[in-house]
């Protein structure tokens, strides 16, 4: 079997992996040269020095050292991929004070299919997954966004897909069936419900998923448990083996549903596996810096 058939996503041309260099973006370096080297991709590898007036006063001979070490650092990424036999891959140093967006834009450029970025760090690009930066890079990105914790191995065996009837919860299920499809794996479909007055609404919700799956040949489980949204979603995740959670971007009340917000950042924060964060259509443009961001 050849890398490309060995590829559990139909479309994977461009990865962009962005790192801040520290050992929490070790899972997705790793699982970036996974995906690289199974699929046949060109891979982007990008970290962001942040650029703001406080450098003035540490002085540029520190700034000068941040940005040698960061090369250094990419071009050790670049070596473990051709290891790997992985030769169309390149190194990207930015700058600005917006490292989301850096990251956006980035992908917008590459035309990327995918950002695989880690789950937490320590400044600037190192805070990428906490807080509100993480739902305007994972809301806005013109592209699959996968998250990866530091220890989690994605093998596609168990998925669960969490969905509320929305559109783009429609897209994740579609891209879970076809990685399904491909790997052989199992699928939990889930909605929560936060009270037994929505228990209909959430059955309504992973029958269309489950239909979906069986249509395929796919083994589907449907689960309807009561409870928040975020808190469902990483003790199944958990509890059943999975390692992988595919979401979709917004939900049926735009920020306010399924994945903005704090509910975001509390699955892809507490959950040990990796996510991947799927959108309906394109992005929307340039709307890091500006983006509202509630719960």
């Amino acid at each position: 079997m050849s890398s490309a058939q060995a590829c559990p996503l139909t479309k994977l041309d461009t990865l962009l992996l962005a790192t801040d260099r520290s050992g929490f973006s070790e899972g997705a370096v790793r699982e970036a040269l996974n995906f690289a080297g199974k699929c046949a991709s060109r891979l982007c590898v990008m970290s962001v020095l942040e650029t703001n007036p406080e450098y003035e006063t540490i002085g540029a001979s520190v700034y000068q050292k941040e940005e040698e070490e960061a090369t250094k650092y990419l071009e050790s990424v670049k070596a473990r991929a051709s290891q790997q036999g992985i030769f169309s891959c390149e190194s990207i140093l930015e700058y600005g004070d917006e490292p989301c967006q850096a990251i956006i834009d980035e992908a917008a450029e590459k035309k990327a299919d995918m950002i695989i970025i880690g789950r937490r760090g320590r400044r600037g690009l190192m805070k990428l997954l906490m807080g509100p930066v993480a739902a305007k890079v994972v809301g806005h990105a013109p592209c699959k966004v996968l998250v990866v914790p530091r220890a989690a191995k994605i093998e596609c065996r168990n998925i669960l897909v969490a969905t509320d009837g929305s559109e783009h919860s429609a897209a994740a299920a579609s891209e879970a069936i076809g990685i399904a499809k491909r790997c052989g794996s199992n699928i939990i479909a889930l909605s929560s419900a936060y009270s037994e007055g929505e228990l209909e609404e959430a059955k309504t919700n992973v029958k269309q998923v489950v239909e979906m799956a069986q249509k395929e040949g796919i083994p589907v489980e449907a689960l309807t448990p009561i409870g928040r949204s975020h808190d469902v979603i990483v003790e199944t995740a958990g509890g059943r083996g999975v390692d992988l959670v595919v979401m979709g971007t917004y939900g049926k009340t735009g920020l306010k549903k399924l994945l903005m917000g704090s509910s975001t950042e509390k699955v892809i924060g507490r959950a040990s596996c990796g996510v991947l964060v799927v959108r309906a259509g394109t992005s929307e443009g340039k709307q890091c810096a500006s983006a509202a961001v509630t719960d």
